[in-house]
């Protein structure tokens, strides 16, 4: 078996006396997209940060393309590519002045610097505007350009930190259609995002909240082994059928999509759509109930929910 491209063990990182990052346990394959989802504050950016060197953790151990994030974080530095949440180059240079001015930061040999500027220039779509200066870009052309900075020197990993926040959604597809194609050349890309169509599509995929790893596995395999029904319920009186659902201590959750009610319910012994049927008869409201099938943001809600415990069991792969 190959060897991961990131583990992590217990990787802890403190600041003062909150915990931003809690005793986190990752196995990372190379050549994958793996994403980070969780809310702003559950500790996404602390761990790419502590996984590129730039934090050391305050408790455990990481290892990122075999090397130990804290005896070895140059090393690290010269093999990756981090792109951070927000556009870090220079607006008043144009694209060409961008490009090559990182090429010689990151140590392009001068012999290939012109030829991989101009393959970036093709393949994110920059050519046409190589002479505009970066500020006045759009959000997806400015991220484009910040992806080719971020691969210009070939890097085996990439680490995003939110890169589409400010983009419309056909740059956001444009752009995941690149990450894609990196990883099909061989390359770990890590992402955070809170995005969860963006999370569906990483090849593996850890829940974070409050700084604790709470769920981990394909998307697939989270959303089949989500350990909850799920239900469809529809009818007239939406609003006050999820304010009853709202009190029975066996309802998880409710969410009305336009014309119908999206219920998570705790399995056990009781049919749990007859169980809301007959809850909501009881206060004169008439409704249908269909089991359907669960979304990431089904396990993202129970994951979170449950993170008193490190891993629960009904989501861990």
């Amino acid at each position: 078996m190959a060897e991961p491209a990131i583990t992590a063990r217990n990787l802890t990182r403190r600041f003062g006396e909150k915990t931003a990052v809690d005793h986190i346990n990752l196995s990372i394959p190379a050549g994958r997209i793996y994403g980070f989802l969780g809310p702003n504050g559950s500790g996404k950016s602390t761990t790419l940060r502590m996984m590129c060197g730039l934090l050391l953790p305050t408790e455990g151990s990481a290892t990122v393309l075999g090397l130990d994030v804290i005896r070895e974080p140059e090393a690290i530095r010269r093999r990756l590519g981090y792109m951070p949440q927000r556009f870090s180059l220079w607006n008043d240079l144009s694209v060409l002045e961008n490009l090559r001015f990182m090429a010689k930061i990151l140590g392009v040999p001068a012999g290939t610097g012109s030829e991989r500027i101009r393959s970036r220039l093709e393949t994110y779509g920059l050519y046409d505007v190589r002479n505009q200066r970066a500020g006045t870009m759009s959000g997806g052309q400015r991220q484009r350009l910040a992806l080719a900075v971020t691969t210009l020197h070939e890097p085996d990993l990439l680490l995003l930190d939110e890169p589409t926040s400010a983009v419309d959604p056909q740059s956001r597809r444009d752009f995941w259609q690149q990450l894609f194609n990196l990883a099909n050349g061989g390359t770990t890309i890590l992402v955070s995002t809170h995005y969860m169509d963006e999370a569906e599509r990483c090849h593996g995929l850890a829940i974070l909240a409050e700084g604790r790893l709470v769920a981990e596995g394909s998307p697939d395999t989270l959303t089949a082994s989500i350990g909850v029904d799920v239900l469809e319920v529809t009818g007239e009186e939406l609003s006050e059928a999820r304010a009853v659902l709202a009190r029975l201590p066996w309802i998880q959750g409710s969410a009305q999509l336009g014309t119908r009610l999206h219920v998570l319910a705790d399995k056990g012994d009781r049919d749990s759509a007859a169980g809301i049927r007959n809850a909501l008869a009881g206060e004169g409201i008439s409704v249908q109930v269909e089991p359907t099938t669960a979304s990431l943001e089904d396990v993202f809600v129970v994951a979170t929910a449950r993170r008193e415990s490190t891993m629960p069991d009904s989501l861990s792969t």
